[in-house]
């Protein structure tokens, strides 16, 4: 009998609704706290940065079911549904009895799974009639997705690209600008937060923190222009959740369910976006699935990082959020997954790993190469930097499972391709990658900056 190895949908199955999973947690996020006036916020507090519509369902924690608007989900047709893929040749070079699968979001058009939040992003802010938005973006996947559905709506995009990443992901910049972005390295001159960053640390190399700060201020001091965002926040992760609505209909369709999930963490967009919809069925006590977020070891914000209101970015632009945090002045080190540089986890995240109902991981550099080389040898995808992450996390639990004979069924993200991200690839064959770790006393000093 031939194997099935790929499972899609018809086009009629495609999500009509977005997962909040805001409304069924056992324990509600804490709510996020305005700066000034250290009040909870409300969405109207948010809409001199966001569309309304975003601001709303940023805090709503009532409808656990969001209507996709029809325009949006015709986007979603040029791309969607994506496989699901059962890794028959991962699985023979592991001697895993484990059976693995993954949910391929590398195939959107952008290369990653960015474009399903970029997309009714920028659909609320042309419905509400913005004319420009703004964002930042680590590696570029978010930046280039935001660009690409920008000139979807019409709209003009300037994105501020984390300094290290500009110069080691040119390509990536190269794909902004062909959709019309206008593209910055972070921290630049061009705003106030980016010259008081740059007057204290000349040589900063940048991060996530202080790109969000300038994209942030640009949006508040140009007219007809919205802030928009690619992970951390919850409206984001609420897009996010068609990769999960998806992958459940999928693997009913493989006649088998998920005893372990899996995503690499930046924020919580794409760990989220896959892991949510599973995990409202281990609300219910319906399912007892794990879920496993895996992040660098360079910016362990999950599994070292302390629970505590912090600003979103470096200048302090954002409002305070509930979140596992390393300090918002935190310098990651200058890894390849550029995307997973972020300091701190979103709130429905933060809140899950709090109340146990989620674990994480820390993946040294080195090992999530050896793991996506090995994935690329064996499943014919080079993937990207930041999903070598989740597929490093996933060969460590399949090599668990040949240890104790274990059939488990793993499931996790591919959440983006590696085609672009060549050079990390170069230095590591070169051996000129190494791993970072930081110390205790570096992440309480940052804690306490």
């Amino acid at each position: 009998m031939e194997k099935t190895k790929r499972y899609m949908l018809a086009e009629s199955e495609i999500p009509r609704r977005w997962y909040n999973i805001q409304a069924e947690m056992p324990n509600k996020p804490l709510p996020p706290i305005h700066p000034a006036t250290k009040q909870p916020l409300s969405p109207e507090d948010l809409f001199p940065i966001f569309a309304e519509e975003l601001s709303r369902q940023e805090l709503n924690q009532e409808d656990a079911w969001i209507e996709i608007p029809e325009e949006v989900r015709e986007k979603y047709k040029f791309y969607r549904s994506t496989p699901l893929v059962r890794a028959y040749a991962l699985e023979e070079a592991l001697g895993t009895p484990a059976h693995i699968y993954f949910k391929n979001e590398s195939v959107s058009p952008m290369g990653s799974h960015k474009l399903n939040s970029a997309i009714p992003q920028a659909y609320y802010c042309k419905q509400e009639g913005v004319k420009n938005v703004t964002t930042e973006t680590g590696a570029g996947q978010w930046g280039a997705s935001l660009a690409y559905a920008a000139k979807m709506f019409g709209l003009e995009a300037a994105v501020y690209q984390v300094k290290i990443s500009y110069e080691q992901k040119p390509y990536r910049k190269s794909i902004m600008q062909t959709f019309g972005a206008q593209v910055t390295p972070s921290p630049s001159m061009s705003t106030r937060a980016g010259k008081d960053i740059l007057t204290r640390t000349p040589n900063h190399q940048g991060s996530l923190g202080t790109a969000i700060s300038e994209a942030v201020e640009l949006a508040q001091t140009t007219p007809d222009c919205k802030y928009t965002l690619g992970s951390v926040l919850s409206h984001v992760t609420l897009h996010q959740t068609v990769i999960g609505l998806e992958a459940e209909k999928q693997m009913e369709m493989a006649g088998e369910y998920p005893d372990v999930v899996i995503a690499c963490f930046g924020g919580g967009s794409n760990f989220g976006g896959l892991a949510f919809p599973f995990m409202r069925h281990n609300f219910t006590g319906e399912r007892q699935t794990r879920f496993i977020a895996a992040e660098p070891e360079s910016c362990p914000k999950l599994t070292r990082g302390k629970f505590m209101y912090d600003f979103g970015d470096e200048a302090g632009y954002t409002p305070l959020l509930p979140m596992f945090t390393l300090g918002h002045n935190f310098r990651p080190a200058n890894i390849h997954a550029g995307g997973l540089r972020y300091h701190g986890a979103g709130v429905i995240v933060s809140q899950l790993l709090k109340d146990g109902m989620m674990e994480a991981v820390d993946i040294p550099q080195l090992e999530s190469f050896e793991a996506g080389t090995l994935f690329a040898r064996t499943e014919g995808i080079i993937p990207a930097p930041e999903s070598c992450h989740a597929i490093a996390a996933t060969i460590r639990e399949a090599l668990k499972a040949k240890e104790t004979g274990e059939e488990k069924v793993i499931l996790f993200n591919l959440s983006g391709h590696g085609l672009i991200d060549m050079a990390s690839y170069d230095k590591y064959f070169a051996g000129d990658l190494q791993n970072h770790t930081i110390s205790d006393a570096e992440i309480a000093a940052s804690l306490q900056s």
